[in-house]
């Protein structure tokens, strides 16, 4: 039976929270801007220049969600506490589930809110692209690159993200070499941005005859897609492009052309490469998108010149380097070295449960920024 007192307790608990929300994210100032974008939209040139009045639809957009989320988060708790009170006067049992059912739904509206206060990263609600390399191992450290690939798969599934593979190379006998992902939603690059750096396996492998255990690693690289609204020069000298057929688990069915497309950035040696297409150009697209978020990513760290100057900062792709590890025996355990965060199930992990270390990086992020 509904306990309604605590239940009002939770409600004005739940307005406390939302009022704590209307402060970070400063809605007065929202309101304004947002009336500032819609005038600006009435301007006789403002669909002149066609990308910045995308942006300001987008930003628009944007705007009008976290405020009407904030309204239907108001009236709801005003209705409940209503309900709440009219139950103190008069039971009935289908209204009292009712009214519990609808403020566990509150308390987890909030919840969510509060996980979306911590996107607020230049490139969070862009698209991410992801690149996975095993280290040093052969076939062990392969098939875990490939592990962590499935892990990220099933997170990006389970979450409501889309994954579109660019670009896929098998290992000689298990695994890969390496893969290139596009995870596509709502904040990716914001909930993946934290899952850069090198993943630490130990367990009994499958491919030693003498069942001993082994210790193997796999780097992740995270960048946003970069969006058309964001320039960035290239000088067309400046590319080498080289075109292959495709192959792997993500080319074999593709095509049996040189349709694939490999660009190498010559002043930064970054190289880029997408066979996910049947369409030559169309893998020359993408590729391009791939190589200007690279740029962008590389722009913008402080006093970097170079690909090889920001690699320093990546660290090796073996033992002390690790950001998390995965122990499968002799007990199981995943924990992030940098939150300390840590759970036993290491099969849920491997399973795409993802979210409680994601989350966990980015409060301690949030509050780093703001302390």
């Amino acid at each position: 039976m509904l306990d309604l007192d605590e239940n009002l307790k939770k409600l004005n608990s739940i307005k406390d929270e939302l009022l704590k929300l209307k402060e970070t994210i400063n809605l007065e100032n929202l309101q304004k801007e947002l009336s500032k974008l819609q005038e600006e939209t009435t301007l006789p040139d403002f669909w002149q220049d066609t990308q910045k009045s995308s942006s300001v639809y987008s930003r628009i957009k944007n705007i009008e969600k976290k405020i009407n989320t904030f309204t239907k988060i108001d009236t709801e708790i005003k209705d409940l506490k209503e309900l709440n009170n009219l139950l103190l006067e008069e039971k009935d049992e289908i209204l009292e589930e009712e009214l519990e059912n609808s403020t566990k739904s509150l308390e987890e509206e909030i919840e969510k809110l509060q996980v979306e206060m911590l996107f607020s990263g230049k490139y969070d609600s862009y698209n991410a692209i992801i690149t996975l390399h095993p280290g040093a191992g052969g076939t062990e450290s392969q098939d875990w690159a490939e592990m962590l690939y499935r892990m990220y798969t099933r997170w990006a599934n389970a979450n409501g993200f889309t994954v579109k593979e660019l670009d896929y190379l098998p290992g000689e006998e298990a695994g890969i070499k390496s893969v290139t992902a596009l995870i596509s939603g709502e904040n990716a690059y914001g909930y993946l941005k934290g899952e850069m750096g090198v993943h630490r396996l130990v367990r009994i492998s499958p491919f030693d005859s003498g069942g001993r255990r082994h210790t193997s690693f796999a780097s992740l690289e995270v960048l946003p897609e970069i969006k058309e609204d964001i320039e960035i020069n290239i000088n067309p000298e400046d590319l080498r492009i080289d075109t292959y057929r495709a192959s792997g688990a993500g080319g074999q069915h593709i095509n049996k052309t040189d349709s694939a497309v490999r660009i190498t950035h010559i002043p930064t040696n970054i190289v880029v490469a997408c066979q996910s297409e049947r369409s030559q150009q169309m893998n020359k697209e993408t590729a391009m998108t791939m190589l200007k978020s690279k740029l962008i990513n590389l722009k913008e760290q402080e006093n970097k010149q170079t690909i090889e100057e920001l690699k320093g900062d990546q660290k090796d792709i073996a033992w002390g380097s690790q950001i998390r590890s995965y122990v499968f025996c002799p007990y199981t355990l995943v924990k992030d070295h940098r939150t300390n965060y840590e759970v036993g199930n290491v099969q849920a992990v491997m399973d795409g449960d993802l979210n409680n270390f994601m989350i966990a990086y980015l409060k301690q992020l949030y509050k780093n920024d703001n302390s």
